[in-house]
């Protein structure tokens, strides 16, 4: 699909559908040899999931580690291209788009990673890392950039005046919070939040939770939100999706599936 072909999505009967995902398959090759290599097996990371992500909502995705659930985070924004299977973004085939059109539909999805340590990189600057997508996608530079990068500070609750400033000289849940800053920057509509909080403090994790509320609220965002603790997905996701060898074995609304879980590995 090309630019052009954005105009005339394919029609998708799930209104409210932000994201709608169809048989999504991610499966790595397994080789032998070291010179001749070939392929013996795969590792289905991801094995035919269906579901959507309702525009506004927050989707919990639980599972216990190696499950699938980074994997699939990744393949929904194209950062692992898809053995098979469909991502529709507001009805748009991201698995069918060449690489500038996806860079285009990029500014619309973000992705939170789970270390804000290896997140960053140490030898620039807060305002050189979160203004960047700025200047990747030309849309701020010089002053402009620099007010909006200070802005982006202020929302996630860091000083503005940070900006010079490095990543070692801050804590985890203020890195956090730079991540946070950089994934706000082209306004997205869609964040994919990869065990935000798993490498903080727990006296860090509630604060920054809440911020990402907050943010939601303020700005219409729809989160993936995956997770191993049961408890904060509970406490900020609509529905909750459980992960089981790389497929999806019971999707429902926190309350449904928290009082009365169907699935035996959700049980």
């Amino acid at each position: 699909m090309t630019a052009a072909q954005l105009d005339n999505p394919k029609p998708n009967p799930q209104n409210n559908s932000l994201l709608h995902i169809e048989n999504l398959q991610m499966h790595f090759p397994i080789t032998q040899g070291i010179i001749w290599k070939k392929q013996i097996g795969s590792i289905k990371a991801v094995d035919g999931l269906n579901f959507q992500i309702n525009r506004g909502e927050t989707l919990g995705l639980v599972g216990e580690s190696g499950c699938g659930k980074s994997t699939t985070g990744r393949a929904l924004l194209q950062l692992y291209r898809p053995t098979a299977g469909h991502v529709y973004f507001e009805n748009i085939d991201l698995t069918e788009l060449d690489a500038e059109s996806l860079r285009q539909m990029r500014r619309r999805m973000q992705m939170i990673f789970q270390d804000p340590y290896a997140s960053l990189n140490p030898r620039m600057t807060v305002g050189s890392i979160v203004g960047e997508p700025l200047q990747i996608h030309g849309l701020a530079t010089g002053k402009q950039k620099q007010e909006r990068v200070q802005s982006l500070l202020e929302v996630v609750g860091l000083n503005p005046q940070f900006i010079n400033r490095y990543p070692h000289e801050f804590s985890g849940g203020q890195r956090q919070r730079i991540v946070i800053a950089r994934a706000l920057a082209l306004n997205p509509d869609f964040i994919v939040c990869d065990e935000p909080i798993a490498a903080l403090d727990v006296s860090i994790q509630a604060q920054v939770v809440n911020l990402m509320q907050s943010l939601q609220a303020d700005m219409g965002l729809t989160y993936l939100f995956i997770a191993h603790d049961l408890s904060i997905v509970r406490h900020i996701s609509d529905r909750v999706a459980v992960m089981y060898l790389g497929k999806i074995v019971e999707l429902a609304d926190r309350v449904c599936l928290y009082e009365n879980p169907l699935h035996p590995y959700t049980q």
